[in-house]
């Protein structure tokens, strides 16, 4: 077996080489390039490799045009002649895409695969080194700000899934928190917290108790799609069993149930009030 340190750096030899700059000094590949580095020597084979990859950018929440741009080019046939060709210029995220997309059965997507997780996980302890380092409000600031955000991708994969209206989506939430909570739901997470009819649970959760629901969202995404789960009620259904597994996680860890740790004394939007009043 080749050892993944040897895969990362032959991935990263190739994969950096066919790397341009534009003139503002931004990094982008040509999709015309990657496709025979990725073992797709017919452009007409990529392309549908190419659509899941943008398909994906779209469920994603992100900008397609920030990462996918279509262009034509003019290439080189012989005797000085030119023609026009189409071509992509990818974002860094877009290759991902299309590498995760990729027929894993190709051992230069497989490699690929290897080289883009270790990439991920190599930035990932980059971020967790400069986590460490932030004090409790700054945990829970950007926990809730990143959570903020996989909710709406979490909402979009269930509208995908068939919960279209706010009182599925309400149920659908509902499940989650139940699967997580041991049985309890939103409004009784909110009552036991002594909250306010106007106030809401993940801005007065603590770093600990909104890192359990992060995860919960992002795990629960990823598995309605990735099972191209249908149906309101297996969306649900699917909702409480991610937010259960977590809850049993958090026990064989012996960690404290989600619903047993302490309310802070002070909101998010407290806490962002007083960072804005901080000297810059």
């Amino acid at each position: 077996m080749v050892n993944s340190n040897v895969i990362e750096a032959l991935h990263h030899r190739t994969f950096e080489s066919i790397k341009q700059i534009n003139d503002s000094g931004s990094e982008f590949w040509f999709a015309r390039d990657l496709a025979p580095l990725l073992d797709y020597p017919q452009w007409r084979n990529f392309l549908p490799v190419l659509d899941k990859a943008r398909k994906a950018c779209r469920q994603s929440g992100q900008q397609m045009e920030d990462h996918f741009a279509d262009m034509r080019k003019m290439v080189g046939i012989g005797s000085g002649a030119q023609r026009p060709i189409d071509d992509v210029c990818l974002s860094r995220y877009a290759c991902y895409l299309i590498v995760q997309n990729g027929d894993p059965s190709k051992p230069v997507i497989a490699n690929g695969q290897t080289y883009f997780a270790m990439q991920t996980r190599r930035q990932e302890l980059a971020d967790d080194a400069k986590f460490a380092q932030l004090g409790e409000d700054e945990r829970r600031l950007a926990i809730r700000n990143e959570l903020v955000t996989h909710n709406k991708h979490l909402a979009a994969a269930a509208k995908d899934a068939g919960v279209e209206t706010p009182i599925d989506y309400a149920i659908f939430q509902d499940h989650g928190y139940k699967g997580l909570y041991g049985g309890l739901r939103s409004k009784e997470i909110h009552t036991r917290k002594g909250l306010k009819k106007s106030q809401k649970i993940l801005d007065h959760m603590g770093s600990t108790e909104l890192a359990a629901n992060l995860f919960r969202a992002t795990q629960t995404e990823e598995k309605l799609r990735r099972d191209g789960i249908k149906g309101k009620q297996r969306a649900n259904q699917t909702h409480f069993a991610v937010g259960h597994k977590v809850r049993e996680t958090i026990q064989e860890l012996g960690g404290t149930m989600p619903e047993q740790l302490p309310t802070p004394d002070t909101s998010i939007q407290q806490i962002e009030r007083a960072q804005k009043k901080l000297p810059k």
